[in-house]
């Protein structure tokens, strides 16, 4: 019989690493930015998908940053012709479809969090297949 993949919830309880409480506080951001953002693990961290298909996922980076990346899901696909405005300054594109948000603190988590929303919120529809 396979073994069940952990819940999210699963995998934060056993997490231990300094910058839990800032991961556990973008779950909440990213969760209450809409209401058709669920949650699964992948890459052995929270991912968040938009109808099924992963678009952000959290992980931890070293002792000292948490990092949410934004993708376009699983396969890579053409990134002619996408574009994707970020006017809270919070992401460094390694591609025009694939950024990064690294935060170091709970604190710059919180501090964050009405552009955090607002970023994963448009970037959940603007990644739509």
């Amino acid at each position: 019989m396979a073994k069940a993949a952990p819940t999210v919830d699963a995998l934060m309880a056993s997490l231990d690493h300094p910058m839990k409480p800032a991961l556990q506080r973008l779950r909440e951001i990213v969760l209450g930015a809409d209401g058709g953002i669920t949650e699964q693990v992948k890459w052995n961290g929270p991912s968040f998908c938009w109808n099924g298909e992963d678009r952000i996922t959290a992980n931890v980076r070293g002792k000292d940053a948490v990092m949410l990346v934004l993708h376009r899901g699983v396969k890579p696909k053409d990134a002619a012709g996408f574009a994707f405005d970020d006017p809270s300054g919070l992401v460094t594109w390694a591609a025009p479809d694939r950024g990064v948000v690294t935060l170091k603190s709970v604190e710059a988590v919180d501090a964050a969090a009405p552009a955090l929303a607002d970023l994963a919120r448009r970037w959940v529809r603007a990644t739509e297949a």
